[in-house]
């Protein structure tokens, strides 16, 4: 089996996505309201990608900042955002919700994930504000479809996460330790090697693929030089 690493990067609009892909990109996440920390897009810009690009893509089930569901009325939304999306072609997810102890909100994860269907989905980085990241784990352990976590390891960043991701890869395999680790969240290229050395193969970038800052566009080379990164190779830097 290849140990080729994955590569996920954030796109807002079809000129990412398309620089995404030229650059070695494996998967797209798809948001919008990058100022809410990435919010559901459009039916119409899931659609817009899905034809403009070949690579699997995962689209964010979120509707307003921060990590609540919004009650009965907000689970009914993004069940219904939900099937607007899977008619635009969408065939994977990214959800994650806290109840207001900072649990798993699993009234609500279950209530979206009966929408996706069997779909494949990632529960992102709520688990970096989770009061018990075990705890969290261990409640959505088996749902139907949960594949992987995106995680820095702490709210804060992977600077302050890397221990945390290095013991969780170890536990791999253990019950509610099957589903993949992606890495996202401040992750940068020095990150890398501890992180690949520690068994971790899956890597989430957003603002690292955009050297002009979040206004700015996807850059094929910033994807490109991640890419060789991940794929072992020496990165040719300018000399000084």
């Amino acid at each position: 089996m290849s140990m080729r690493a994955v590569l996920e990067v954030i796109a807002l609009d079809i000129e990412d996505a398309v620089a995404a892909q030229a650059g070695g990109a494996d998967r797209l996440e798809l948001v919008t309201d990058m100022a809410a920390d990435g919010l559901t897009p459009s039916a119409g810009t899931v659609a817009g990608i899905r034809a403009a690009v070949d690579i699997p893509l995962r689209v964010m089930v979120r509707l307003a900042d921060g990590f609540a569901a919004g009650g009965s009325g907000g689970v009914d939304r993004l069940a219904g955002a939900v099937g607007e999306l899977r008619e635009a072609g969408a065939e994977e997810f990214v959800l994650g919700f806290l109840d207001a102890d900072g649990g798993a909100d699993l009234a609500a994860v279950e209530r979206v994930v009966s929408e996706l269907d069997g779909c494949r989905w990632t529960f992102h980085r709520a688990i970096d504000r989770a009061v018990d990241r075990d705890a969290l784990r261990k409640q959505l352990d088996g749902l139907p479809g949960l594949d992987t976590y995106l995680t820095a390891g702490a709210a804060g960043g992977v600077d302050d996460g890397l221990p945390v991701l290095v013991a969780e890869a170890a536990r791999s395999g253990e019950p509610g330790y099957e589903p993949r680790i992606m890495v996202g969240g401040g992750l940068r290229l020095d990150h890398v090697p501890a992180l690949r050395s520690a068994g971790i193969d899956a890597f989430h970038i957003g603002g690292a693929a955009r050297p002009t800052g979040w206004a700015g566009p996807v850059s094929v080379g910033a994807v490109a030089e991640w890419r060789s990164v991940l794929d072992g190779e020496a990165v040719q830097r300018p000399a000084v």
